[in-house]
């Protein structure tokens, strides 16, 4: 393993204790990788190599083994999300359902394509292999909560919910 340098910018430095204080929360094992990157990402919206580095560092782990969760995984990923993400279904039965026509809606609403994020950093939209919704496709997931029986204008009325759920206050 590559050791981390003894100084670190401010924001590295940050980055550390934050990747410290999930592993006094979840523990050092191996079999914590999962969740404390599932945590990481939420609490600082992305997983950046250095990030790869401190985890497997803290855990004892190469990084390779860490890259290859975090790649491996869809819902994890190494680029900047947005602070709220929507994933459409992309399996057969929501394709066949019109899972292509929600997409041409998102991607209207939000002004980028799937696999972007909004340029204000509010919203991120991607495919998802399965989200579980087969019986009520097409189905998408916006942050955890999950739709189905999708319509353009049932879909207008999650991305308005979204960006409501960004403003603060």
């Amino acid at each position: 393993m590559t050791p981390l340098p003894d100084t670190l910018a401010a924001e590295d430095a940050d980055l550390v204790s934050a990747v410290d204080a999930l592993v006094a929360r979840h523990g050092s094992a191996r079999g914590e990788l999962l969740p404390l990157l599932q945590d990481l990402l939420a609490d600082r919206g992305e997983i950046s190599d250095l990030a790869v580095q401190v985890v497997a560092d803290r855990l004892g782990i190469a990084p390779t083994e860490v890259q290859g969760v975090v790649t491996f995984y869809k819902f994890l990923g190494t680029g900047p999300r947005g602070r709220h993400m929507i994933r459409l279904c992309h399996t057969l039965s929501c394709v066949m359902a019109g899972a292509r026509d929600v997409a041409t809606t998102l991607e209207t609403e939000l002004a980028i394509p799937v696999g972007a994020t909004t340029p204000d950093g509010a919203v991120t939209l991607e495919w998802a292999n399965c989200i579980g919704m087969c019986a009520t496709p097409p189905a998408l997931l916006a942050d955890a909560e999950a739709f189905g029986d999708l319509t353009p204008e049932r879909v207008r009325e999650i991305v308005a919910a979204v960006r409501a759920a960004d403003v603060p206050g």
